[in-house]
């Protein structure tokens, strides 16, 4: 059953950590907006809790505008209770490198940056009013390579990890007067459609001695927006397993 007080806005739901954290929110009753690129994932039209989906490249300005419009219309005067922003992009050159400092075309930082960093801030303002409404929380999707090397992210993807968690504290202290807690989720390796063979060999570096679920990520998500966290704002919290530690 559907509670139209709790409403999540989640982008990036087509798979993975978003997929797994739409199916979250849905089991505890909230209604649920999402986008991705792609259009209707085939589990929104089965989830009477998926309440509306927009295809969006929130890489694109038009259409981020277009979908903060459209979602903004859906919700009304009602409050915003949580947004997810978990949408991002960890591009390879030509030649199937992730993009470094040293490789791979500089433009395409910026396109990095527009998905991964400067789409949660534009988000974050433009649902500004509907989260004091709803007296909601923010959840930002960051990453372990953020904080350190990591042997397949890429220079671009890792730098904007590492902005993203700084805007998470930043975002934390000015949305406080609004009554809006902004946190932070830094997944490790987590079993993904994203991940290749070639993270078996980071096994070792885990202490947990195996990879995460994208189920685990979002039950913590969850939690940042339960009743729960009401006093946790400004927070990064680690599913990694213990690899952060290391």
């Amino acid at each position: 059953m559907t509670d139209p007080t709790r409403t999540l806005i989640l982008t990036g739901a087509s798979r993975g950590i978003g997929h797994a954290t739409v199916r979250r929110f849905s089991e505890a009753g909230w209604r649920i907006i999402t986008c991705s690129r792609e259009d209707v994932p085939d589990a929104c039209q089965y989830d009477p809790n998926w309440a509306h989906h927009i295809p969006a490249d929130l890489s694109d300005s038009a259409d981020l505008e277009a979908f903060l419009q459209e979602a903004n219309e859906f919700l009304g005067k009602d409050g915003l209770s949580a947004l997810v922003n978990n949408a991002a992009v960890s591009p390879k050159t030509s030649y199937k490198e992730r993009l470094g400092a040293l490789n791979g075309d500089q433009d395409a930082w910026q396109e990095v940056f527009n998905l991964n960093l400067f789409a949660p801030l534009a988000l974050c303002r433009g649902f500004a009013a509907a989260l004091h409404r709803g007296k909601g929380s923010v959840v930002n999707i960051t990453s372990i390579a953020g904080h350190s090397i990591h042997p397949f992210a890429g220079s671009a993807y890792s730098v904007s990890k590492a902005a993203l968690s700084s805007l998470t504290k930043e975002l934390a202290v000015e949305f406080a007067a609004l009554g809006v807690r902004v946190n932070a989720v830094a997944p490790g390796e987590i079993e993904t459609e994203m991940v290749g063979p070639e993270y078996e060999s980071l096994l070792p570096r885990i202490p947990l001695n195996r990879m995460g679920t994208a189920a685990e990520v979002a039950g913590v998500v969850y939690q940042l927006c339960s009743d729960d966290f009401g006093y946790v704002t400004g927070t990064e919290l680690f599913v990694t397993g213990g690899q952060h530690l290391l």
